[in-house]
């Protein structure tokens, strides 16, 4: 399974960062590109302990509902996001990129709380991050 622990999927979403455009068009969705960049830039964000996002009482906390989402479903196209997420008025495309590329790089999850899926290993965090950047960055043909 693909994880931000290997330095290979590492490059290979950094090269797919840099190959999304402000005119690129989504395949599903709302987003713009600047803002699919800005949601997963704050999304890796939260993953670093950057960005504080409100918990959720949620079942997705628990076995085996947690691990099934994790590690086997594939992400659901238009799932709702918490708000901190989310902004009307995205960073410019380079310096979402920037943090991206930065947190990407230097990715070094602690063993912390997610807001949905509570309490995350260093590896559930690896997934979890390659899985959302991966899920929007197919959402825009990158």
């Amino acid at each position: 399974m693909k994880s931000l622990e290997q330095e290979a999927t590492r490059q290979e979403l950094l090269a797919r960062i840099d190959s999304i455009t402000d005119d690129a068009k989504p395949r599903w969705g709302k987003f713009t590109a600047r803002a699919m960049l800005d949601h997963i830039a704050r999304a890796s964000e939260m993953a670093a302990a950057e960005l504080a996002v409100a918990p959720k009482k949620l079942p997705l906390r628990y076995f085996p509902l947690k691990q099934l989402v994790l590690y086997v479903l594939p992400f659901p196209k238009g799932a709702p996001t918490a708000p901190e997420l989310l902004t009307d008025s995205p960073r410019p495309l380079d310096d979402s990129k920037s943090a991206l590329r930065r947190l990407i790089t230097d990715f070094n999850p602690k063993a912390t709380d997610h807001p949905a899926f509570g309490t995350m290993s260093p590896h559930a965090w690896s997934v979890l991050v390659y899985r959302h950047v991966d899920h929007h960055l197919r959402q825009f043909g990158a």
